[in-house]
């Protein structure tokens, strides 16, 4: 069987093609929504470099029903599969699986799911009930099918990506869960496939998220460079004097100052990412903050102000009718 890029609309077609073609290195799957975009292209490219020009990659095209709420854009999210289609050949993939809803689930809604758990019912799990449980069926469902050694995820998702990891870990799926940094446009937007909705008036609102993310790395980086001082400089009144000697004086003060205060890492970190968010909601049109949260990356829960680790910084707001989430890693204390 020849490798020519093709699309595989059935379950039956992608077992054919799966049985019947030799594959000597691994497989890599990429799962998508559709309306691909150059983060889902830069998966792609990920996935291929990866497997190597001897393995396999397929990717899938499938919106969802089962992650999508009441009231949300379900019947309005972008379905553009002929694009899809010349992205995914141009950025490696060896097959596109685009089944139908009746394909995926002949009976309807399926009577077992899977439960995302409590750290599904956090963040996005709060502002959309039953979502995560939708996304893991599905992604357990497409792992069966697709049988990959590896499969490649975006760092956007970063609680879609955390639960996925739990479920493989916790249910014993031979799969290896790779995240792929997240991809921005060049004004700092992160790429979504419902950045397509916004107005030109609504997209420069838009960019407050990313801009509240990298106010917040900025006060972050300056307060461990601080500690880090701090961790240089000795407390006695000897060393402070020495240091003043040499016009250092407010370089030791500000040092001191860092390591003898109650730890507000995280506090300040939050705090910078919120006046920028507070100044986008008066705009016009107005961000509308759903959650800004400082989280434990392995349960997504808030973490203390006195943590050390990584955390993730994460936003969700909605801007007119589209909602948006970003994301940053910061490690708290790192040279300790």
């Amino acid at each position: 069987m020849s490798r020519d890029f093709e699309l595989v609309p059935t379950l039956d077609d992608l077992g054919y093609v799966l049985d019947h073609f030799s594959v000597p290195g691994r497989t890599a799957v990429v799962m998508t929504m559709g309306a691909l975009h150059e983060g889902h292209a830069t998966l792609i490219r990920t996935a291929r470099e990866h497997v190597g020009r001897k393995g396999y990659v397929v990717v899938t095209v499938f919106v969802n029903p089962l992650q999508f709420g009441a009231g949300e854009d379900l019947d309005r999210y972008p379905r553009t599969l002929e694009a899809d289609l010349k992205t995914a050949e141009q950025a490696g993939a060896d097959i596109v699986f685009a089944p139908s809803v009746e394909e995926m689930y002949p009976d309807g809604r399926p009577e077992i799911t899977l439960r995302a758990g409590a750290m599904g019912e956090r963040l996005e799990g709060a502002s959309r009930p039953g979502h995560f449980d939708g996304m893991l069926t599905v992604v357990a469902k497409l792992l069966h099918l697709t049988r990959p050694d590896v499969a490649f995820f975006g760092q956007k998702d970063a609680q879609q990506l955390a639960l996925i990891r739990r479920m493989v870990r916790d249910l014993n799926f031979p799969v290896e869960i790779v995240g792929v940094p997240t991809v921005r446009e060049e004004d700092g937007l992160a790429l979504s496939s419902r950045n397509r909705y916004l107005s030109p008036q609504e997209r420069r609102t838009a960019l407050a998220l990313s801009r509240a993310l990298f106010a917040a790395q900025d006060r972050h980086a300056a307060l461990e460079a601080l500690r880090a001082r701090a961790r240089e400089v000795h407390s006695t009144r000897a060393r402070a004097e020495a240091l003043s000697a040499i016009g250092e004086s407010r370089a030791a003060a500000d040092a001191h100052a860092v390591a003898e205060a109650a730890p507000g890492g995280p506090a300040e970190v939050r705090a910078a990412a919120r006046l920028v968010l507070d100044e986008a909601a008066r705009l016009d049109p107005p961000l509308v903050l759903d959650y800004l949260a400082l989280v434990d990356p392995s349960d997504f829960s808030e973490v203390p102000d006195d943590y050390t680790g990584e955390a993730v910084l994460a936003v969700a707001a909605k801007v007119g009718t589209t909602r948006l989430i970003d994301n940053i890693t910061l490690t708290f204390g790192a040279a300790s």
